[in-house]
C-alpha cells in the first residue's frame, strides 16, 4: 500500500516538501492541503481544502495520511498567533492521532527568547513576550501528545530562511529581490550582526531526512544545519557580486522599532522580536548533523538560484 503523506500548507517550505518528495521517485501520495488551492501544483499531487481552524476540516484533510508535514503560517501578528496556533496544533494533533500518522513539525526558534549563546535544542522554553510564549505552548503540546503515546511528532527548527520563492523575509523582496531588478536593497534590521540563514531547499530535506527517520529520532526537536554565520551585509555583498553592481543598502536602526511601531502595526511586530538582531544570532545543529547530514547549501549556490530566480519571475 502506498504511503500518503500529507503537507499542510503549501508555502516556500511546503512547496520545497512537495518538490523534494516527487523528486525522490518512491511510490508516495502526495497531497497538499491548506484553505485555498494552489494556482498550480505538480503533477500527481492532490489537494484538499483545509482550514486550520475547523477540526472536521483538518480531519477530512489528513485522512488516510501515514505521515503529515505541518509547514503553515500566520499573519504575523501577536493576537492571530495567540488564539489561532494553539488551536491549529490542536486540531492537528488530533488528526494525527486518529490515523496513527507521524507528524513533522516545520517550526522556528522563537520559543527560546533572548539568548547569548548559540541555540541548542536543550535549552529551556521561554515565556518572553506574545510570539515566543506561543511558540513555547505549542512546543509543551506536541511534546505532551508524543509523551503520552498519541503521536509521534519531530520537530525541525529553522532561523529565518531565504530561497527561491520566498517572498516575506528579511531577504526576500526588500533584499534580493531589490538587487536582483538592480535597485537599492533595505533591511529593517542590523545589517552588521551576524544572523544564521537557512536555506529552503535544505529544510526541506531536512522534512525528508524525518519522513525518512525511523520511530526513535521521533519526540525530539532537531536544529537544521545553515551555511557558515554570516552578517546580512556580507550576504548582499555575495549577491551584488553576482549581479556584477556594487551593494547599495539602506537599513532602519534597530532603536527606531519601537517608536515606529506606535504608528506602523507591522514595526510593532517586529520590535518584540528584535532581541534576533542585536546580538550574534547562530544555530547549533550539531545533534542534526551527527544523525543525518551536515553538508548545508553554501551562500554562493543559494544566493545564486533565489536570484535567478527573481530574474526569471
Amino acid at each position: 500500500m502506498r504511503e500518503k503523506i500529507v503537507v499542510l500548507g503549501y508555502g516556500p517550505v511546503g512547496r520545497a516538501v512537495v518538490s523534494q518528495l516527487l523528486a525522490t521517485g518512491q511510490e508516495r501520495d502526495v497531497c497538499v492541503a491548506q484553505r485555498h488551492r494552489p494556482e498550480t501544483l505538480p503533477e500527481g499531487v492532490s489537494f484538499v481544502p483545509c482550514d486550520s481552524q475547523i477540526l472536521a476540516s483538518v480531519q477530512a484533510a489528513c485522512a488516510g495520511a501515514a505521515q503529515i508535514v505541518l509547514a503553515i503560517g500566520f499573519a504575523y501578528e501577536r493576537a492571530i498567533w495567540a488564539d489561532q496556533w494553539p488551536r491549529a496544533m490542536a486540531h492537528v494533533l488530533q488528526a494525527a492521532e486518529a490515523n496513527g500518522a507521524r507528524l513533522i513539525f516545520v517550526d522556528n526558534l522563537y520559543m527560546y527568547g533572548p539568548q547569548t549563546v548559540p541555540l541548542v535544542e536543550t535549552l529551556p522554553l521561554s515565556p518572553f513576550g506574545t510570539k515566543p510564549a506561543v511558540r513555547a505552548a505549542i512546543t509543551r503540546q506536541w511534546m505532551s501528545a508524543h509523551r503520552e503515546g498519541k503521536v509521534r511528532v519531530a520537530a525541525l527548527r529553522a532561523p529565518d530562511f531565504y530561497g527561491p520563492g520566498v517572498a516575506q523575509s528579511h531577504l526576500g523582496d526588500m533584499a534580493f529581490g531589490a538587487l536582483a531588478k538592480g535597485k537599492p536593497a533595505m533591511l529593517i534590521v542590523d545589517p552588521n550582526q551576524k544572523h544564521d540563514f537557512a536555506y529552503v531547499p535544505d529544510i526541506a530535506r531536512g522534512v525528508l531526512s524525518l519522513l525518512n527517520a525511523p520511530d526513535e529520532d521521533f519526540g525530539q526537536a532537531w536544529h537544521i544545519p545553515c551555511a557558515p554565520i554570516q552578517t546580512p551585509r556580507d550576504i548582499l555583498s555575495l549577491a551584488s557580486a553576482y549581479t556584477g553592481k556594487p551593494l547599495k543598502l539602506t537599513a532602519l536602526p534597530m532603536a527606531f522599532l519601537p517608536f515606529i511601531g506606535l504608528f506602523n502595526p507591522m514595526m510593532a511586530e517586529m520590535a518584540e522580536m528584535r532581541f534576533q538582531w542585536d546580538r550574534t544570532y547562530q544555530v547549533n545543529a550539531t545533534k542534526f548533523a551527527k544523525r543525518f547530514w551536515n553538508d548545508p547549501t553554501p551562500f554562493s549556490i543559494g544566493i545564486a538560484a533565489t536570484l535567478k530566480a527573481y530574474e526569471t519571475a
